[in-house]
């Protein structure tokens, strides 16, 4: 088979830190290729060189078997080469046909009729099912992803690149899309995935090259490879795919909802007399298909969002109409869905952003003063325990640090200030399976230390994995609450589906 694409010897520096130490990838015609690397491996810098967003320092690209130079993304266009980004790059107010032509017009007058035909017609071939005329605000994050994949197949791209495709999608648009990759492939079209999930992996890809720490670790055949041999060389040692939990006596109640209904931005209630509660030592997990609710849900109890009715209560302090501030003080941690716009402030410093929840009290601060060695140590101590990277260490602007090492800093600042109660959205998501592990254990060691952890994820083996009881939701309300050892994963799937516990057994 020919190489359509060949990165020979690349190396990428950046201040402080290899990026990418003298790596080869050579991705055939008609594969979906796999790159599997940990969180700040160097996979997404070798992907932006490919597509012209950086120029390597040293190395030779080859396209097709000829040598290349690419110094900007029209260069990666004119070659057939296209990107979806982990974070999309559409305009919200815009129809699906204006983001796709957007940069495309060409000419004096725009023909919209003309794009949007063409646009349907890629749609219909590629199985993407997507209405041109529709606005991007108006549709679920799956499928502005497929705007992202048609608006490079409208630029008649041969080659495919996609930079951590499944991290906010949920398990059924992970499912199709997938589908999408293979329908790209028996159109001839090549693709490049990467990505940390193992399951994903051996779905779709005929072979996988796996980095570590800006190195080439090797190129592995897919299918003879099982995930366990694969993780441990992703992260240099044999990975624990299961969390030991202790059995635990549950305490007094740390968190209780009671009758809660949230209203969503469109005045709509996004959830329904809506009541649970999280006693100490035990994780309570949110089991549901994304939109269902949960978002609605964990703002109302975060502060970010009103209440139009019901009451929340932690350690039997009544915060229903409290501060962000003083929920916090009464013993709240938050994880939040959206690392980028919840989480961290993107044009401060990590060492900034470890404190915002600290700084006005001591030590970080005394008579409005702050203390910034104090500040320094606190961050390099979060830094070094939950394994945060970047090139100028803890004065790296958040913005600078790729998702998965931005996610560890985020559970590192909420964690060591032990809260009585943690509410981890999506703790894991963008995460490699190294650092799952170590996610999922200090989750464990919370509950484990006799505090309370409310755990929404869309990952229902997460949920499994570490809920020892499992609350569904569908369209804002609480279909039942289960013991995860007493229930199984097609159960709760039909639960979150809307059918309630009893009557599955009529």
């Amino acid at each position: 088979m020919s190489h359509v694409i060949e990165m020979l010897n690349i190396r990428k520096e950046f201040p402080g830190i290899v990026a990418n130490d003298d790596i080869t990838l050579q991705v055939e015609k008609g594969e979906i290729h796999a790159i599997l690397g940990e969180n700040g491996a160097g996979k997404s810098t070798l992907m932006s060189i490919l597509f012209g967003l950086y120029h390597p320092d040293r190395g030779v690209i080859k396209v097709k078997g000829k040598e290349v130079k690419i110094s900007d993304p029209n260069d990666a266009n004119d070659l057939g080469i296209g990107m979806v980004h982990q974070h999309f790059q559409l305009v919200q107010n815009f129809t699906v046909t204006e983001n796709i032509i957007l940069g495309k017009e060409g000419g004096f007058f725009l023909d919209r009729r003309s794009a949007s035909k063409k646009i349907k017609a890629l749609s219909e071939q590629y199985g993407l099912s997507i209405d041109p005329n529709s606005v991007i605000e108006d549709i679920t994050v799956g499928m502005q992803q497929r705007v992202e994949i048609l608006k490079m197949l409208y630029r008649d791209a041969e080659i495919l690149i996609f930079d951590e495709p499944t991290a906010v999608l949920t398990p059924q648009e992970i499912e199709e899309l997938m589908q999408i990759m293979r329908n790209m492939i028996a159109e001839g079209k090549s693709v490049i995935l990467i990505t940390h999930k193992l399951d994903e992996i051996k779905a779709v890809a005929s072979r996988c090259t796996i980095i570590r720490r800006g190195k080439m670790i090797g190129v592995v055949d897919v299918a003879s490879t099982s995930q366990a041999e694969m993780a441990s060389m992703m992260v240099g040692r044999p990975v624990n795919f299961k969390v030991a939990k202790k059995a635990m006596e549950t305490g007094e109640p740390v968190l209780k909802l009671e009758h809660l209904e949230v209203l969503n931005v469109k005045k709509v209630p996004a959830v329904k007399d809506f009541s649970l509660t999280v006693k100490r030592g035990e994780i309570v997990g949110i089991a549901g298909v994304d939109g269902n609710g949960q978002s609605e849900l964990v703002e109302a109890v975060t502060g970010l969002r009103t209440l139009e009715s019901g009451t929340i209560t932690i350690n039997g302090i009544d915060i229903t109409n409290a501060t962000i501030r003083q929920r916090n003080e009464a013993g709240l941690g938050h994880i939040p869905e959206d690392r980028q716009k919840r989480g961290l402030i993107m044009t401060s410093s990590i060492s900034d952003n470890m404190v915002m929840k600290e700084y006005y009290r001591p030590p970080f601060s005394r008579h409005g003063i702050l203390d910034q060695e104090k500040i320094d140590n606190h961050a390099q101590e979060i830094a070094d325990a939950f394994d945060v990277r970047s090139g100028e260490g803890i004065y790296s602007f958040a913005g600078k640090l790729s998702g998965g090492n931005q996610q560890k800093a985020i559970v590192g600042r909420e964690m060591i200030l032990e809260p009585d109660l943690i509410i981890a959205v999506q703790p894991t998501r963008g995460l490699d399976v190294g650092a799952i592990e170590y996610i999922h254990k200090r989750l464990v060691e919370h509950r484990e230390n006799g505090k309370g952890v409310l755990l929404v994820s869309f990952e229902l083996d997460e949920i499994f994995n570490l809920s020892d009881r499992i609350a569904v939701m569908n369209s804002g309300e609480l279909i039942d609450v289960v013991n995860t050892k007493e229930t199984n994963e097609e159960e709760v799937g039909l639960m979150m589906a809307g059918v309630k516990r009893k009557e599955k057994t009529l």
